[in-house]
């Protein structure tokens, strides 16, 4: 567990700098919200793009890979939803602690991918992000529009639509399957060109990580916070060692680390976008964020006791 954590390690050094980062005033404070941006659209896309495009995918891997993923996402999503109405929570927390139980940090998974399994990490990674990135967006976004008193069928579903057309995660991970499947070789400029921006993608999103962690505005409903760790550092890696379809090694960690790492940070502006309870899942993102520091080793290594 110690070499873990080591191996991790650098990976919340990135998002500790972040914050202190921000904290002294180095940079101006708009510097973040830009970074951000450009990660969000351009660097993580490439990378994304680079990665499937050029990964060796092996077609019989996708399919329990991906319902290994989906199930256990949609095990806990529902958990989630019934143990809220069961409390009678208001529905706009109801929806921040469903993002925080399922919806994952996919630039600190794909970072400790690469530090603890290499380029084929890194590849296994991008194909669980790909993954998720489909199910969140066609799953997440109507059942917060649903929680929603004021919202039709007819705004749900353009609003689904809009996301999924717009979003750069899915255009990329579409696009590089794509080029997977119908092209033979590596295309000049274009792979050499995000193969560059993808480098520099992780470690400037993991500091932007660390600069959107806020201390102050801590105080959340203590329900919708515990339910949101739980369901998040237990019981999805739990159903995910739980599902039996016989994968690897490699991809049983892999996706144990997609399942053990915090929530998404987009997750607050969705919570806006769609009138979710903003304090609460501010909340949820930063605890989650500190305990991962400890969770994350802990899972990996009792994962790796199980599988062996």
């Amino acid at each position: 567990m110690i070499e873990l954590a080591l191996a991790i390690a650098p990976v919340f050094a990135l998002v500790i700098m972040g914050n202190l980062l921000r904290r002294i005033n180095l940079v101006d404070e708009s510097f973040w919200k830009q970074g951000a941006r450009l990660g969000y659209w351009v660097l993580i896309p490439s990378l994304l793009f680079y990665k499937l495009s050029t990964a060796d995918i092996d077609i019989g891997l996708m399919v329990p890979f991906s319902i290994t993923l989906c199930g256990a996402f949609f095990i806990v999503g529902a958990i989630t939803l019934v143990i809220t109405r069961w409390l009678r929570t208001p529905a706009p927390t109801r929806g921040s602690a469903l993002q925080g139980a399922v919806r994952h940090n996919s630039f600190m998974a794909l970072a400790l991918a690469e530090n603890l399994y290499g380029t084929q990490g890194l590849s296994l990674a991008a194909l669980a992000s790909a993954v998720l990135a489909m199910v969140t967006n066609l799953s997440i976004v109507p059942a917060l529009l649903m929680l929603k008193a004021d919202t039709t069928e007819h705004s749900m579903l353009k609003q689904v639509c809009r996301d999924l057309l717009h979003n750069p995660f899915i255009l990329s991970i579409s696009a590089g399957l794509a080029v997977n499947f119908l092209v033979e070789d590596r295309i000049p400029i274009l792979h050499d060109t995000t193969a560059m921006l993808g480098a520099v993608a992780l470690p400037l999103m993991l500091l932007c990580v660390g600069a959107g962690l806020r201390v102050r505005g801590l105080r959340a409903g203590i329900a919708p916070l515990g339910l949101s760790i739980v369901g998040r550092f237990v019981l999805f890696p739990l159903f995910v060692l739980l599902m039996p379809f016989g994968l690897g090694f490699q991809e049983m960690m892999i996706l144990l680390l997609f399942a053990a790492v915090p929530t998404a940070p987009s997750s607050v502006a969705l919570a806006t976008e769609t009138g979710g309870d903003v304090p609460v899942m501010n909340a949820i993102i930063t605890v989650q964020t500190a305990l991962a520091f400890f969770t994350i080793p802990l899972t990996l290594a009792i994962g790796a006791m199980v599988l062996n």
